[in-house]
């Protein structure tokens, strides 16, 4: 590798009109010198391609939608750097962040692949936003170095081998899903090595509510990510997919089930001694919850206080229950439905 190798950056965008602008111009301000940005529109409907065209950016356009995937592999194919550098268009990178790409890959020179994560200072204060990107934050923080994924939220990859894989997987996933992290899957199967640089951090500015994380966490998260995991049989303990989490989702369940069996019972039957017994095993396994994510919720606890933390708990164990009814509706259709070779 040069000692100061081309990258290329590659930004994504639909519909991107509220955040683009602060997006490039974090890009533009890099302290690194050798780039260029290759700003990929996916059929925008707003004003997205007129405010990026008031940067000193290269923009290209899709000629139908086709989704992040295929607007990144579109930027590839234009692109002159042998590092390629994916940031998403609501993402505002440091000023450091190419220059410490460049870093990662000299000084571990037989990595193919890296990625970073989101900052602990969401741009959107409202709840959902700053539960779901602390979540993301968290994770990828207390993941280990050594990955086996990747994410092109902030992820970089060599541009040869990222032409040897194939790229993203764009007929598969023609929407917002995880073609990152079944790319990540095709290269570390491959023997190829991957790393999380954990002070590769960027500031994520998008603004969740309550509807667009349900969905984006079930349709474009948990049933592919799901199908996945049961088409490849490949499972690590690390990020989302840790013991703690799968304890964690059982537990959920259990006392999603235990919590109308008292109801039931309190109605119908009047059986105390059987609404005691409940009580007690669904306190316990309540409990069981609280000390398999302790580490998650003294996070919060720090940086968001008491009451932040009470609704995590809350919404967490909802967020345990619909991951985890994407996984059986996913198993039973894999297993019943998929016919075998």
């Amino acid at each position: 590798m040069n000692s100061q190798p081309f990258v290329s950056v590659i930004v994504p965008v639909y519909n991107g009109s509220a955040h683009i602008e602060r997006c490039l111009d974090a890009l533009v301000s890099s302290s690194y010198l050798s780039f260029e940005i290759i700003v990929v529109d996916d059929c925008s409907t707003d004003d997205t391609v007129s405010k990026a065209g008031q940067m000193e950016v290269n923009i290209l356009r899709l000629q139908k939608q086709a989704g992040p995937g295929a607007a990144r592999h579109f930027g590839v194919q234009h692109a002159r750097g042998e590092i390629l550098l994916f940031v998403d268009s609501d993402v505002i990178v440091r000023k450091d962040t190419i220059a410490r790409v460049v870093d990662d890959f000299k000084l571990n020179p037989d990595i193919v692949a890296l990625f970073g994560s989101y900052d602990d200072d969401p741009g959107e204060t409202n709840f959902i936003s700053q539960y779901k990107n602390l979540f993301h934050h968290y994770h990828h923080q207390e993941a280990a170095s050594e990955a086996f994924t990747f994410w092109a939220g902030c992820g970089a990859i060599l541009k040869k081998v990222y032409l040897e894989m194939g790229g993203f997987d764009v007929k598969r996933y023609e929407r917002p899903s995880i073609e990152d992290i079944e790319l990540g899957y095709r290269i570390s199967k491959k023997g190829y090595r991957i790393i999380l640089d954990k002070k590769l951090q960027v500031k994520h500015l998008k603004r969740w509510d309550l509807s667009s994380l349900i969905r984006t966490d079930i349709f474009q998260r948990a049933i592919p990510w799901s199908r996945l995991i049961l088409e490849t049989k490949f499972m690590p303990n690390d990020l989302n997919l840790k013991v703690s989490h799968k304890i964690s989702s059982l537990t959920t369940f259990l006392m999603t089930l235990l919590i109308p069996l008292i109801v039931i019972s309190s109605i119908k039957y009047q059986d105390t001694s059987v609404n005691v017994t409940s009580g007690i095993i669904l306190a316990i396994l309540f409990i069981i919850f609280l000390i398999m994510n302790r580490d998650l919720y003294k996070f919060y606890l720090r940086n968001r206080g008491f009451m932040f933390t009470v609704k995590v708990i809350l919404f967490h164990i909802l967020y345990y229950l619909y991951s985890g009814i994407s996984f059986i509706y996913c198993w039973i259709r894999y297993r019943i439905f998929v016919p075998r070779a």
